[in-house]
Formats: structure tokens, C-alpha cells, sequence
């Protein structure tokens, strides 16, 4: 960074060319590209990472990642060549107008879906189940790091609630008007598309097999949450959570929502929710009262601890 210096020639007034090739044109691309796509830490390492063993140019770099596509590249390019023509809008102000268009991001390719009675917060907010979820929702807002984050949400074996929990965690966060995806990571028997009564023939077990774009469900009362089903269970799904395919989509996810909550499969018949886990780092544990059993509460600790997960908390589900 060229502290005040580089500062100085993003906002200067005087007519020039912006060329890629020049090292403080480079500098100050990579720099408006930070801003503009707010770029996570993790995804700025990364990308240094491959600057120096590659020997690419920051955008060069953000590009092979997959962090930014090659139209984010040329919009910047474009802000930058303004900005030296003089033409009027700082770096703030542009970066506040691209995340205020990012909300129209998403196309519903599908009415928006109506959530199940069986999720009660989305119908009863005066229920005690749905005091507790909006109770939950504060704890996890205090431990997530700058009030958003990917949260796993994991358990020993099925019939948890899980998928219950996760369903109502995204609604939750939605009805704080905090823009929230629900991915069903689940692709051994998943259930959310159940849950939100929507077929699922196509989903993110799909996109990751294709490389192609993920299907955005809207739903009912709730604008600012999507849906991303799993679709038809893959013969690979283990290989598909494992790739670098899955990677890219969390990275996507990162930049264009608040809160994304992710179910998986049990994790004492799969090994799946490691390895999303993995990758999300944040998780939160769920047991059923009466029915986990201790050693299998042990078993995830292990196996989180092995893939140094963050845990954000536990709960014992009573309903």
C-alpha cells in the first residue's frame, strides 16, 4: 500500500489512461477491487499467496482464485478510468450504490415458496419454541465475528431437528431483515425442500456437478432470505462437498449474504458435515433431548477438533 500517495491518484482530477501493466494502476485495482466486492482476509491471503507464487498481478490473481470474475474486473476498470476523467462519486459512495444493487441479485426462477406449518416461527412468533429460536438467534449474533458469518449447523444422527433448526435459524436472521441464504447441504436424504413445499429436482448438488450457477428460491413474508435446495441425492456427494467447486460457492455466498446456514447429513454415518465444515469453519451442535447419546456428542468434538472448526455453541433440542 502507498498510504496517502495512492490515495492522491485515485482521486485525482487530471485525464489519464488507466494501464493494467503499470504497478500503481495494478495496485490501485486490486485496492478498488477490495472495496467494491469487500473481499473477505482470507480471500486477500489467498490471493497474495498466488501473486507471489505465480507471479500474477493482483487482479490476475483474484481472477484464478475465483474470488472475482473477469466483469468485476472490467467494472473496476471502468470506475477507475472515471474517476481519472474527473466524473463525479467516490470510492465509498460507489462501493455503498454496488451493495445496494447486490440485493436485486438474485432471480427467483420460481414463485416464492411458502414455508410448512411445521416451521412455527415462520406462523406463531408468539409460540415458546419460537421465543427460544429468536433467543438462539441473539447468541449466535454475538459470536459471530462482525455480526454475520456461515454457520454449519451439525448433529450426531438423525432426528436431531436439525434441518427444523436450520430452516428457522435463516428465518430467524430474515425476519431481522439481515440477508440470509438456507443452503441444504444434506445430500444423502435431504428434507428443506419439504419443509418450504417445493419440488427438487434440480439444486446445489447439480450446480456443483455442472460448475453451473446455483437456483435461488424466494419465500413468502421473508424478501430478504433465499433457498437453495439440494436437489436429486448424487452418487458422489461426499466428492462434490470436497471440491473446489464448493469452495467457490461459499466464497459467492460470503460476499453476497449476511448469514448463510447450512444443513448436513448426521455426522456418525457420514463424514460430509467435516467436511463442510471444513470449509465454513463456523458450526453449532445439535443434540435431541433423551435421545443423542454422549458418546456420539464425543465423537463430533473429535472430529471437529481434527478439522479445526470453530464450535459457536451447543444445544439440547426438547421440542
Amino acid at each position: 500500500m502507498r498510504g496517502r500517495g495512492a490515495m492522491v491518484a485515485l482521486m485525482s482530477s487530471e485525464p489519464e489512461t488507466i494501464d493494467p501493466l503499470d504497478p500503481q494502476s495494478d495496485e490501485e485495482l486490486g485496492r478498488t477491487l477490495m472495496l467494491l466486492n469487500r473481499l473477505s482476509h482470507d480471500a486477500i491471503e489467498q490471493i497474495n499467496g498466488l501473486m507471489k507464487t505465480l507471479h500474477l498481478r493482483f487482479a490476475e490473481a483474484a481472477v484464478q482464485s475465483g474470488t472475482v470474475s473477469q466483469q468485476e474486473i472490467e467494472e473496476a476498470q471502468e470506475w477507475m478510468s472515471k474517476r481519472a476523467l474527473g466524473r463525479p462519486g467516490g470510492l465509498i459512495e460507489e462501493m455503498l450504490r454496488r451493495h445496494s444493487r447486490k440485493r436485486d441479485v438474485i432471480l427467483w426462477e420460481h414463485d416464492q415458496l411458502e414455508p410448512s406449518t411445521e416451521l412455527i416461527l415462520a406462523h406463531q412468533p408468539d409460540h415458546p419454541y419460537s421465543e427460544a429460536i429468536r433467543s438462539l438467534r441473539t447468541e449466535l449474533l454475538l459470536r459471530c465475528k462482525a455480526s454475520r458469518g456461515i454457520i454449519t449447523l451439525i448433529s450426531a444422527c438423525g432426528g436431531d431437528g436439525r434441518s427444523r433448526l436450520a430452516a428457522e435459524l435463516a428465518i430467524a436472521f430474515a425476519q431481522l431483515e439481515r440477508r440470509t441464504l438456507l443452503v441444504d447441504a444434506d445430500l444423502r436424504k435431504p428434507s428443506l425442500h419439504r419443509l418450504f413445499g417445493t419440488q427438487n429436482e434440480m439444486g446445489l448438488a447439480q450446480a456443483l456437478t455442472s460448475g453451473g450457477s446455483h437456483r435461488f428460491h424466494g419465500v413468502k413474508g421473508l424478501p430478504e432470505m433465499a433457498l437453495i435446495t439440494s436437489g436429486e441425492v448424487p452418487q458422489n456427494p461426499l466428492e462434490l462437498l470436497s471440491g473446489r467447486g464448493f469452495e467457490r460457492a461459499i466464497r459467492e455466498w460470503r460476499r453476497n449474504f449476511e448469514f448463510v446456514i447450512l444443513d448436513t447429513p448426521p455426522m456418525t454415518r457420514f463424514s460430509d458435515a467435516v467436511a463442510i465444515a471444513a470449509v465454513t469453519g463456523n458450526v453449532f451442535v445439535l443434540g435431541r433431548a433423551q435421545a443423542t447419546r454422549f458418546k456420539d456428542l464425543n465423537e463430533v468434538r473429535r472430529n471437529l477438533s481434527a478439522a479445526h472448526c470453530r464450535v459457536l455453541g451447543a444445544a439440547i433440542n426438547r421440542f
